[in-house]
């Protein structure tokens, strides 16, 4: 029986009826593109996180760059962020024309350390762009500290981290914007592409709503550029009526990392670390190990499937050399991306499966050590 890193299907099993009623609520309203649906998700989540406004876009990508323009960030500009992170990170801010400048990681939690980040702040600086990576937050205090100092904007990449809490504030609710993704793999995930930023302030809610649709603030009259980027309402609905499960995911996402700590503390694995003040979520259990090439290989024997992210760091890709970093610029970040590797993690992973996981974890440790 093959174990994947994630999988939808029994969750859709136990979840289709109410999947498909979504689906034909949508499809007999007379309403596809931006309407209840829509609309309504935008409020619940919104009022999930804490915050006011919600404005649904189709894709955590368009989130960010979005998120981003309605900052004011745009070309000479620069963006402080994380190597450590997916590459719609990046992209995301390349696509406003400002340039990403990278902190190393915190070797422990792999989110952006804090005593780094002063020291890449220039007169170019616009914005932070903290990455809440595999379920828990960066130190957000220090973050707003800094930003407060310097008058920078804030930008929370959310993708990872529905839910999770620092010192009792959900992800998303401090900073002057935040990006979510609903892709399906999230702890929050739909059946295709779909992305929110959420936010307190009523000008960059009004701003956001144009910028998704040609900035357009009446049909088919811009006030100001523009893109195509709105949440389908197929989708909304279907999100929607997940939501009102997602703090079941939540602890049963924490069941199994407890689960996991407990049967393979012993095993020489470096365990995710919970920053003090957080409350991880565990989109991700990533772990950490030498022969981590090894120990994917042997899994792979035993059709077990894990992930790893990311082997790459995003400052020795081809596509971003042109931004001037060499190899050893980010240590902690380089020499994580050749050990860390993640375990199956979803609501509907099995006991029965995790423990063949771990026996076979426990098992390919005792082979080559």
């Amino acid at each position: 029986m093959a174990i994947k890193v994630w999988d939808y299907l029994k969750e859709y099993e136990n979840e289709k009826q109410e999947i498909h009623a979504a689906i034909e609520k949508v499809l007999s309203s007379g309403c596809l593109i931006l309407g209840d649906s829509v609309r309504n998700f935008e409020e619940a989540f919104a009022k999930y996180c804490g915050v006011k406004y919600g404005i649904g876009v189709n894709s955590g990508t368009d989130a960010l760059f979005l998120g981003l323009k309605a900052l004011g960030i745009g070309a000479g500009d620069e963006v402080i962020t994380v190597a450590n992170t997916a590459v719609p990170t990046v992209s995301a801010i390349v696509s406003t024309g400002a340039a990403p400048v990278f902190v190393d990681i915190d070797p422990e939690t792999y989110l952006m350390d804090m005593s780094l980040l002063k020291r890449v702040i220039t007169k170019k600086t616009k914005c932070i762009l903290p990455v809440h990576l595999y379920g828990q937050c960066v130190d957000m205090d220090s973050i707003s500290k800094i930003a407060n100092a310097y008058s920078l904007r804030i930008i929370e990449d959310c993708a990872q981290s529905h839910g999770a809490l620092f010192k009792g504030k959900k992800a998303g609710s401090m900073s002057d914007v935040a990006a979510f993704s609903f892709y399906p793999t999230k702890v929050l995930g739909g059946y295709g592409d779909g992305g929110m930023i959420i936010t307190d302030n009523q000008d960059s809610y009004e701003k956001l709503r144009r910028l998704r649709f040609y900035g357009m603030g009446k049909t088919y009259y811009s006030v100001e550029h523009g893109h195509n980027s709105r949440l389908d309402e197929l989708h909304a609905e279907i999100l929607l009526r997940k939501l009102n499960h997602l703090e079941r995911y939540i602890r049963r996402r924490k069941e199994i990392a407890s689960k996991y700590d407990q049967l393979l503390s012993s095993t020489g694995l470096a365990l995710p670390k919970t920053m003090s003040g957080n409350e991880h979520v565990y989109y991700l259990y990533v772990c950490r190990h030498h022969k981590r090439d090894e120990i994917v290989t042997e899994l792979r024997k035993r059709d077990i499937f894990v992930n790893i992210s990311y082997p790459w760091p995003i400052h020795t890709m081809k596509a971003y050399q042109y931004l001037g970093y060499k190899p050893g610029d980010l240590p902690h970040t380089e020499k994580a991306a050749s050990e860390i590797f993640s375990l199956p993690m979803y609501p509907s992973l099995t006991d029965r499966e995790q423990g063949i996981v771990v026996d076979a974890i426990c098992e390919t440790l005792k082979k080559i050590q």
